[in-house]
């Protein structure tokens, strides 16, 4: 689905003296048909994605979103261009220069950061990688994932709406790292302490322990129960038998703590918060999107586990609508690709597609199943929703 803009139907809206925002009114893509183009021109959208490799079943699987997107807008002026990237740098240059000599001004992808290095060769394309990455980008690219800025700006609000006062921010050492750094900069959110830690093991529980005070805490709770037995109270025995069902005594001076990470390494420091007696009953457990990870649902010691994401209802629509046409179930970036071509679709309609990157200038708005996302200088934000794992469900919040 896409946004249209409304010229009339809206007069009454008031606009910002310094932001002229562009407003929508969703549609199908069925709906864009009713939009003439000029018969005699080709839509031409190269798309580029891993055909050879290791990720050729992902490019395979982004083809199919990509003509799912095509059927749904049902307009035969629309003609994809597939090239194959390898997931390879030098093969992505030499397919994006292919699509240049075919004339070709778009293009969806390349899928992967490591694939973009050389476009700036190519002049007159702008590339939709489907990358979260935004550091280092050449100028003709622009990435369309779910970045770590659009990630921070949901959490901002979900903080801000609980007046949280105190966030901790747990960064892994890993090659995104400067991305996180980027996006917590650039969403203004704020910070009471932040702080970096090796995915390795032994030493990751070591910092969890000095980042939360444990050894502190815990020493805590022995100096009391000594301090209760050697007194005289009267009911002590009762006070020493529920203090030492604790495993630490003393507050933490944190509300909440955000752990950018995934996987079994977001696994890993959320135990080892469980082990130094951090308990997500009591402090906000907030991590980046994990795409609806399922495997999270049996985690309940650490839930409720909270996190950014796209519109959860609107990709289950999508991966029925993906299974009923291929028998198969798509990725989440197939859900993007397929968003991108009504994009362009919809841009083709206002302007000739060579002078597409003077429409991601300025600042505009579109909504596809994936969501909301807003394009200015070049760059994607996506408003995305809030989620919360508890009880072994996914529980949207906003």
């Amino acid at each position: 689905m896409i946004i249209i803009e409304l010229k009339k139907h809206y007069t009454n809206i008031k606009m910002s003296k310094f932001i002229k925002i562009i407003f929508f009114v969703i549609l199908n893509f069925s709906l864009l048909f009713s939009f003439s183009t000029k018969a005699s021109e080709k839509i031409k959208i190269g798309l580029m994605v891993p055909l050879t490799g290791s990720n050729k079943e992902l490019g395979q699987s982004i083809i199919k979103a990509v003509r799912l997107a095509v059927k749904d807008i049902n307009n035969d002026s629309i003609e994809i261009i597939p090239k194959d990237t390898a997931s390879k740098a030098n093969k992505a240059l030499k397919s994006a220069f292919e699509l240049k000599q075919m004339g070709v001004k778009v293009v969806i992808g390349p899928v992967f950061y490591e694939s973009i290095s050389y476009l700036d060769e190519i002049k007159d394309i702008t590339f939709l990688s489907l990358t979260n990455k935004t550091l280092d980008l050449p100028k003709n690219v622009i990435s369309a994932g779910i970045n770590s800025t659009s990630q921070f700006n949901t959490i901002k609000k979900f903080i801000k709406t609980n007046k949280i006062k105190r966030t901790i921010f747990l960064t892994p050492i890993q090659d995104y790292e400067f991305e996180v750094k980027k996006g917590i900069k650039d969403s203004r959110i704020k910070i009471f302490k932040d702080y970096d830690y090796s995915t390795e093991p032994t030493k990751l529980t070591k910092q969890i322990e000095e980042i939360t005070n444990y050894r502190i805490r815990k020493q805590n709770l022995e100096d009391e129960i000594l301090r209760l037995k050697k007194s005289n109270q009267s009911n002590k025995e009762k006070k020493i038998k529920k203090l030492e069902q604790r495993y630490t005594l003393g507050g933490l001076n944190f509300e909440a703590v955000v752990i950018a990470d995934f996987d079994e390494s977001l696994k890993s420091v959320s135990t080892s918060l469980l082990y130094t007696d951090v308990s997500p009953k009591n402090k906000y457990f907030i991590t980046l999107n994990q795409w609806f990870d399922k495997s999270l649902l049996n985690e309940i010691d650490i839930q409720p586990l909270y996190y950014p994401s796209i519109n959860k209802s609107n990709f289950d629509n999508y991966k029925d609508k993906f299974f009923n046409e291929f028998k198969e179930y798509p990725s989440h970036l197939d859900l993007l690709s397929y968003d991108l071509v009504g994009l362009v679709y919809y841009l083709s309609l206002k302007t000739n597609l060579s002078n597409l990157n003077k429409l991601f200038k300025k600042k505009n708005s579109f909504k596809g199943k994936i969501g909301i996302f807003d394009i200015k200088d070049n760059k994607i934000n996506h408003r995305l929703n809030f989620y919360k794992i508890e009880d072994k469900k996914i529980i949207e919040i906003f």
